[in-house]
Parts: structure tokens; C-alpha cells; sequence
């Protein structure tokens, strides 16, 4: 079934196929979540989510959820045998092990590391060219925010792969917020992440909504904002400064390798982003 299913991204080059192969351990992950009953206590969103349910055009990493309702004590334990248990029944063999938590963080966290034969997966008249014979080494991180902001409104989204269920994922206007949220305060400097920008393209374009309310509400539990109103207007001019400071440049290296086609990154450039989102729309 995999072969298949790989078969079905017709990658061309061996980082597509890496491409592809994450893509489908991350569908796999999510169908043992889901047999565990995952998605009674939490909802899917980030860059994954908007990848595989909302058609974005690029690639994503990790799958991030958050609980639907604040609880500290939650723990992935319990689901992580159903998740292993996804993988075995596909022949795909995986280790599951805890992320070292450098401080206090609300966000509990777990890796997927495949431990598959390239071969196996690709080789049998997919990628022969390429020679694809060494192991691969895929990392998919999965976090899950146990203190979640609250004003956001889910729905279910149908997944056909490795069978058909349904997966409780964020609605796209608080997807927008969320990747808002990350692209405006982000702590690290230099390490600028271009899909970030990337997102905020693609949003606007398909004519997606922000929520702003939901926004705030994450901007002053992550500490990024005062107490008290925070409106469009303040909003706009927060994402203006940020345009104008960030290296473009710098935001066109990190996105590259996620997307089918570089030359639509051209046209970017300061002045674009600043045009770009006169057409974002803020309820």
C-alpha cells in the first residue's frame, strides 16, 4: 500500500520522495490518533493541517494540535501505542520517543522517527534512477498545546488514507491567526522561517479571514501583547513594521525547498508585502 501511495506523489527527485514519505506517515500518525479517540480532546492546526486538509501548496513538518479545553495534566502516553500500532500494520517500523522540555511549556511534545529502508518504500520502480538504497532518517514532531487560548471554532475534515476518518481541525480564519501569531513573534531573530510568509501569501490570496479576537486572545497568553484592546488598526501597523524589518532575502532561503515552484517567489520583496496585504481581510 505504501509503494502505492508514494507512487500516487509521482516525486522526481529523491527529496521529493522524502517529501512524500513524510506526508504519509504524518496521515498514518493522525489515523492512529484518531482510533485512540485523539480527537475528542484536541484539534488539529498549523502548517500540516492547512497542508493536507485545505489544499496548501507546499510541504509541512510537524503536526501541531491544541486541547479544546485547557488541561495540565494532559499527557501524549496514552495515544502514542495506537499511533505505533498505525505504522506496524502498514509495515512501516517507528520509534517513538519524549522531546527533553528545555523549560516550563504548555506544549507537550513527541517524535516519530522512521526507521524504514528507502528501498523498501521507493526502489521497486518508483526511483531506481536515483538510487535511493540508504536509510532514511524522517523526524515528524508532534505537539500539543495543553493550555490552549480559548475563542476558536473547529470542524471535521475527511481523510480517505490509510482508511477513511475524520479529523477535528481548526476553521481556516483561526489557522490565519495562529500562523499571524507565529509569524509577528516568533523569538528567535535570525532564524527567519519563510514559510511563515509563504502562509500569509497563500491566505490572502484564497480571500481567508483573520480573526482577530482569537489572534489577540493567543498574542496575550503568550505574553506578545498588554491587557486591553487591541484593534485592526494597531493590527496592521504591527505587521507593517514587521515586513519592513524582516530580510527578505533570508525568507526566500527557507522556503525554497518546500515549494513546486520557485519562480513565484520573484515578485518578492518588501514593497510587495506591504501592497500583498492591503487585501487581507480582518473580522
Amino acid at each position: 500500500m505504501i509503494k502505492d501511495w508514494l507512487a500516487e506523489y509521482n516525486p522526481k527527485t529523491q527529496d521529493d520522495a522524502k517529501d512524500a514519505l513524510r506526508e504519509i506517515m504524518q496521515e498514518v500518525a493522525l489515523a492512529g490518533l484518531y482510533r485512540a479517540g485523539f480527537f475528542e480532546k484536541a484539534a488539529f492546526y498549523g502548517g500540516t493541517a492547512l497542508r493536507i486538509f485545505y489544499s496548501l501548496d507546499r510541504f509541512s513538518e510537524d503536526l501541531d494540535f491544541s486541547l479544546l479545553t485547557v488541561d495540565a495534566e494532559f499527557t501524549l502516553d496514552k495515544y502514542m501505542k495506537s499511533v505505533h500500532t498505525e505504522f506496524e500494520a502498514l509495515g512501516m517500523h517507528v520509534s517513538i520517543t519524549d522531546k527533553k522540555k528545555s523549560k516550563e511549556s504548555s506544549i507537550e511534545s513527541a517524535f516519530l522517527k522512521s526507521e524504514t529502508i528507502w528501498k523498501e518504500l521507493v526502489l521497486e520502480g518508483v526511483l531506481p534512477q536515483h538510487g535511493l538504497t540508504q536509510r532514511a532518517i524522517i523526524k515528524i514532531k508532534i505537539e500539543v498545546d495543553t493550555r490552549p487560548p480559548t475563542g476558536f471554532e473547529t470542524e471535521e475534515k475527511l481523510l480517505l488514507k490509510p482508511f477513511s476518518f475524520y479529523v477535528k481541525c481548526f476553521k481556516p480564519p483561526y489557522l490565519f491567526a495562529g500562523k499571524m501569531h507565529a509569524l509577528l513573534f516568533r523569538k528567535w531573530k535570525e532564524n527567519v522561517k519563510g514559510r511563515d510568509w509563504h502562509d500569509l501569501e497563500w491566505y490572502v490570496k484564497k480571500k481567508t479571514p483573520l480573526d482577530l479576537a482569537h489572534f489577540t486572545l493567543r498574542a496575550k497568553a503568550s505574553g506578545d501583547l498588554p491587557e486591553g484592546i487591541f484593534t485592526e488598526k494597531e493590527f496592521r501597523q504591527l505587521l507593517d513594521s514587521k515586513i519592513r524589518a524582516v530580510d527578505i532575502e533570508k525568507v526566500k532561503a527557507d522556503v525554497i525547498r518546500f515549494i513546486p515552484d520557485s519562480s513565484t517567489l520573484t515578485i518578492w520583496s518588501t514593497q510587495y508585502f506591504r501592497d500583498l496585504v492591503t487585501h487581507l481581510i480582518v473580522k
